[in-house]
């Protein structure tokens, strides 16, 4: 048998098992495993006793997950004695940007907030936090992300337990392009606060570049994006096609047409989002296609602040449509451009592990809520025949 000095696992009966330091393993007459995979001829085996040290197990398969990213092999050593306790200081650490602020979130004194990530530290045998600056290391980042996505976990763990059928509750984190959001979210909330009480839902708002990391690291349960998204880790399913306008002040020269050719738009100088993003892109395709070149007026990174210039009258922009909500009045004017292809936006989630309970109710509700939004709102499709990427004129 292993030495409990040198390394938690121990063998028996040629199988290894790993415990914790307050519990040896017991024979394989009656284990409950929770994990059996294949390893050089020996079976790795995680056991419980009570439900109880489910988190610490949990806290155990994220420490076998890191190793296999880094190395696509199990650890001759694993370490199973970290705890909930430690992350939690650590995550404070990070958001609070010293151990003295940590110490002040957690309402204990600064020696604590010391100890425990000495101890887990000693555990991963790395660095986690720079002593002089109280910064995160490359290590201690990534223990971090790993380390809220645990805390998320446990979270919806318990609310799917508590939850049932008809009276759903726990949390939806939900991602959301800043132009959809303008739109949508105003006519999402009241809907969910009255059909999704226990619910409770965080919006965080971004690029689709910026929000599919999030979604696939866990930081996010589900997000409201522009597709198509290629990642295999990811599913999507299609929301709405928005219509591409320009957008321009009633003071223009183009403020008396209520439609305008490609070939009429490349006349004048735009403004336009940089090339590297997904709308450029589109827009030069579609120019490109009948040998023409958009000129550029300024280039402005960020749909909402190209929009913004627009209504103030800095200059012309082609936007999405849900840009300039129905709602929004002022001395603008929205003019159709049928040369360009519609926008797709959709809703997108990790394949695995299955969203929760309360993230598929919150999806339910945003569908039903574009259904019947779009008749409200300018230049937005949904049902048979709206999503094809071009459309006639």
């Amino acid at each position: 048998m292993l030495s409990r000095r040198t390394s938690p696992l121990q063998k028996v009966n040629g199988k290894i098992y790993l415990s914790t330091k307050r519990e040896r393993p017991r024979s394989s007459a009656g284990p409950l495993n929770l994990l059996t995979k294949a390893t050089g001829g020996a079976d790795l085996v995680i056991m419980r006793r009570t439900w109880g040290r489910l988190f610490r197990y949990a806290l155990i398969m994220l420490q076998i997950a890191l190793y296999l990213k880094a190395n696509g092999e199990i650890s001759p050593i694993i370490f199973s004695d970290m705890e909930l306790r430690q992350l939690e200081v650590l995550i404070s650490i990070a958001d609070n940007g010293s151990f003295s602020g940590a110490a002040r979130a957690l309402t204990t004194v600064q020696s604590n907030v010391s100890a425990h990530i000495s101890r887990l530290e000693k555990e991963l045998s790395t660095t986690l936090v720079e002593r002089a600056t109280g910064k995160l290391t490359e290590d201690g980042q990534i223990v971090v992300a790993h380390a809220r996505r645990v805390f998320n976990q446990i979270q919806d763990i318990a609310a799917e337990v508590q939850s049932s059928e008809k009276e759903i509750q726990g949390e939806c984190r939900l991602g959301c392009i800043g132009t959809t959001g303008r739109w949508l979210i105003p006519a999402i909330l009241p809907v969910i606060k009255t059909r999704l009480p226990n619910i409770r839902v965080t919006i965080s708002e971004g690029s689709t570049s910026s929000l599919l990391p999030r979604l696939i690291d866990g930081s996010l349960d589900a997000g409201i994006v522009h597709l198509p998204v290629e990642d295999e880790h990811l599913e999507s399913h299609s929301l709405f096609a928005e219509d591409l306008m320009l957008l321009v002040d009633n003071k223009h020269q183009w403020a008396a047409l209520d439609t305008i050719t490609i070939a009429e738009l490349v006349i004048e100088p735009l403004l336009l989002p940089p090339k590297n993003t997904a709308l450029r892109r589109i827009l030069d395709r579609a120019a490109g296609a009948q040998r023409l070149v958009f000129k550029s007026q300024a280039e402005i990174d960020g749909v909402r602040l190209l929009t913004s210039l627009a209504f103030e009258g800095f200059g012309a922009a082609i936007v999405p449509a849900t840009a300039a909500p129905s709602w929004l009045t002022g001395e603008f004017k929205r003019i159709k451009v049928p040369e360009l292809p519609r926008r797709v936006v959709g809703w997108v989630q990790r394949g695995r592990p299955l969203p929760s309970k309360a993230t598929q109710a919150v999806d339910a509700v945003i569908r039903e809520v574009i259904e019947l939004a779009e008749f409200n709102q300018p230049g937005v499709h949904t049902g048979k025949g709206a999503f094809p990427l071009k459309r006639s004129s």
